[in-house]
């Protein structure tokens, strides 16, 4: 079996649609990838099928807590075509201490081990794997699988616990605990004329891409492993499965070329890869484990929360006190955590400052980052407590974010890289129409629909890690660039090819970005908004390392139209390379790259780069991405439904590197946004410990119809602290806020405030 990083199953080719020709960076070119995913060429993770393939089913727990004293598997073994039933009693060898399990995004505790003991610690857990020469025997199969347990009393309810809330441990990539407080808030909030005090729930909420988990395990003649993952890192995926089954990096290779949706539930491998690898070493065989639509809801989500916001104002509106806590849910396994209440003290100016963040250990698998964790529920808390603030001084909802917008960090007195949230404020609003808004409650209306317009600020970290990328430039005038990037869907393909063809000033259709390749160079985890940043400051790297070369194999050329010129004159434009000092004809001053190569007896010329982020001078600033998010709800009262009807975003994400795909990406966060205000919500019977809404049928999502007029505007902003590229992430922005600017303009439309998610009709129709 090849495996080599040059191999990929499918190379990602320009299309003539897709705006091939010269381009720079931050033109609208559609996706390079988009022709082979409506025509099926191209393949995710369980669409890798060979003829001697094993199909593995799932068997899941029924109860919530308790012990496995029976596995009565005789009738599934007795369907023509199976296998074997893999379980706790028969499964291969493997590691089991805790370090071997932990992902590269793994909070503090014990990881989940599939079929590590006969112990049940959530309902769902996999109990079982029935493995079959076809799938339909394997899921007919599994159905007969009968499991006998010894119950115990298990605890799901997190409103039920709050009092056994603790301080997590702060042992998790990218967590920040709340910090110190800041003045005297309890004495502030007391002295202050104007308060407010409000208590929010957020439900929980499961992850739903089309693409459902599946791991796809090839076992080659030679017993290497080539495992397709639906995975948001390859070499996360790779690096847990060669820990787990002590297996060299050589012994196997993960491969993600596409990912049908992700957006948190791939960061870490879930425990169908885990299975299906010890499958495929039991058997020998390739193997491929795919999950159901409800067997979705058997891993993480994002956690249920319980928050509380007291904020306090003088009478011009200024921020006497703040105080944030929050109390979520996390497993019994691990200290799962977010940064919920950080941002109400970072978002506005205030002298006095109260956080606190708390966790309450449940009989549940280990919630997992989604679309801006922690911040989806902390700022939609501190933007619904603002408003409320507004009204109680009678200011307008706008007018007293700016009265306390804040040029430094409040937290720590830092200057910002780059903020231009106040021009967000500015350019939303006027898209908007602010100005029009009547600021009492009740005051429009059309037809038996109340009309409201409500606004929130948004706010994320602009995050960098650290990559590398390889180029490698053809006599022909190809340029292959490759990292061990993913593409979740959010065009990371298109990006980087656009980034690679501006900085070579070659056309889009020379130029091929390789991702999703554990063999490829390293890249980050494609999470937290960081992948432009990261991987796309690398790629334009190892393309400026590869100019340099060009520069000297030309100037070393007889009569060299470069003999003198200095490289910071050179410029790469339609696939030459030009000294734009040079006076004369820019014909005796330009040299094709093909002609430079061929001139030198070149067939290629090989790069790499390592991007390290610029941390002594990063650490200097507080680094993060804004945005102003307006919008119009109309609500029928007699239904208690809510209508989205017009929505305006405005963000400042640094510079953009293609506009198409940025503002997918923000409209994506918007609908999102849209339905965790008004529609998602995963039910658990608590008698049972077990979610119940597992399906698309009763997990409601915001579908066509919810979604009405949707505008994306990108202020100007260019940062050189945060990238070389000068720009910043643009995936979580988009939906921080949006639940907030719904819940405020329902007030404005009703003059009831609704403090819980989503806010469904019975909420929306209930008294305060």
């Amino acid at each position: 079996m090849n495996r080599s990083a040059n191999s990929l199953p499918f190379d990602v080719q320009p299309v003539a649609d897709a705006g091939t020709g010269w381009v720079h960076k931050g033109d609208a070119i559609a996706r390079v990838d988009g022709r082979a995913k409506v025509t099926g060429e191209a393949r995710y993770a369980a669409e890798h099928v060979t003829p001697d393939m094993v199909f593995g089913v799932v068997v899941s727990s029924t109860i919530a807590k308790g012990r496995i004293t029976a596995l009565h598997m005789k009738e599934a073994l007795a369907v023509p075509g199976v296998v074997d039933v893999l379980s706790h009693l028969n499964r291969p060898r493997t590691r089991k201490l805790d370090i071997f399990y932990k992902d590269m995004t793994a909070p503090a505790g014990s990881p989940f081990k599939p079929f590590l003991s006969d112990g049940i610690l959530y309902s769902g857990q996999p109990v079982a794997l029935v493995l079959a020469e076809t799938f339909e025997a394997a899921r007919h199969a599994a159905s007969l699988v009968r499991v006998d347990y010894a119950v115990q009393a298990h605890e799901t309810d997190l409103m039920e616990h709050l009092h056994r809330a603790h301080k997590p441990s702060r042992l998790k990539a990218g967590f920040s605990p709340p910090p110190k407080e800041k003045g005297d808030a309890e004495a502030a909030y007391a002295a202050a004329p104007f308060k407010v005090d409000g208590l929010f729930h957020s439900g929980v909420e499961h992850h739903n891409p089309m693409e459902m988990h599946a791991s796809t395990v090839l076992r080659g003649e030679d017993g290497h492993l080539t495992i397709y993952d639906k995975s948001q890192s390859s070499q996360n995926s790779r690096w847990m499965v060669s820990r787990v089954f002590c297996l060299s990096k050589t012994e196997v290779t993960v491969k993600n070329p596409f990912v049908g949706g992700a957006f948190g539930s791939g960061l870490r491998p879930q425990y169908n890869l885990i299975i299906a690898v010890m499958a495929a070493l039991q058997l020998e065989r390739s193997v491929r484990v795919v999950l159901t639509r409800q067997q979705m809801f058997t891993f993480g989500y994002r956690p249920e929360t319980w928050q509380r916001v007291r904020l306090a104002a003088a009478a011009d509106g200024a921020l006497q006190s703040v105080m944030h806590e929050a109390i979520a849910e996390t497993s019994r396994l691990e200290d799962y955590v977010e940064v919920v209440v950080n941002w109400s003290g970072q978002l506005y100016a205030c002298d006095n400052v109260k956080l606190n963040y708390q966790l309450v250990a449940l009989d549940q698998y280990s919630p997992i980052d989604m679309r801006a964790p922690g911040a989806a529920h902390g700022v939609h808390a501190l933007e619904v407590a603002m408003d409320e603030l507004a009204y109680a001084l009678g200011m307008d909802p706008l007018a007293l974010r700016l009265r306390n917008y804040a040029e430094k960090d409040p937290a720590n007195g830092l200057p910002y890289s780059t903020k231009e949230l106040r021009a967000c404020y500015e350019q939303a609003a006027a898209r908007f129409g602010w100005a029009h808004r009547p600021l009492a409650p009740r005051s429009m209306k059309e037809g038996t629909e109340l009309i409201g317009w409500g606004m929130a600020t948004g706010q994320w970290d602009a995050l960098q890690m650290f990559a590398r990328a390889r180029a490698v430039l053809h006599a022909d005038g190809r340029l292959i660039v490759s990292s061990a990037a993913s593409d979740i869907g959010t065009g990371t393909y298109t990006v980087m090819a656009q980034i690679a063809a501006a900085a070579m000033g070659l056309p889009m259709e020379s130029v091929v970005f390789q991702l999703g390749d554990s063999t490829l160079p390293v890249a980050p985890i494609e999470g937290g908004s960081s992948h432009v940043a990261t991987v796309g400051s690398a790629v334009e790297g190892v393309c400026e390392k590869l100019q340099k070369k060009l520069f000297k194999l030309a100037k070393k050329l007889p009569n060299s139209p470069f003999a003198k010129a200095r490289f910071e004159d050179v410029r790469f434009r339609h696939g030459r390379m030009v000294d734009v000092a040079v006076t004369r004809s820019s014909a005796d001053a330009s040299m094709s790259l093909t002609d430079i190569l061929a001139a030198s007896g070149e067939e290629r010329i090989d790069e790499k780069y390592l991007m390290l982020p610029h941390v002594l001078k990063q650490r200097k600033f507080t680094r993060a991405t804004h945005s102003a998010v307006f919008c119009e709800v109309r609500v029928d009262e007699a239904f208690g439904t809510v209508r989205v009807t017009r929505m305006v975003s405005a963000i400042a994400a640094g510079q953009i590197m293609n506009a198409q795909l940025a503002r997918s990406q923000v409209l994506g966060g918007m609908v999102w946004g849209i339905s965790q205000a008004l529609h998602e919500e995963t039910q658990c019977d608590h008698r049972l410990g077990r979610f119940m809404n597992h399906s698309f049928a009763q997990y409601h999502v915001a579908t066509n119809a919810d979604i009405h007029e949707l505008d994306v505007i990108f202020v100007e902003e260019d940062d050189r602290i945060v990238s070389r590229l000068g720009a910043k992430g643009v995936g979580e922005i988009g939906m921080v806020g949006v639940a907030a600017a719904v819940s405020n303009a329902i007030f404005h439309a009703t003059g009831r405030r609704v403090r819980a998610t989503p806010m469904t009709p019975d909420k929306v129709m209930a008294p305060d």
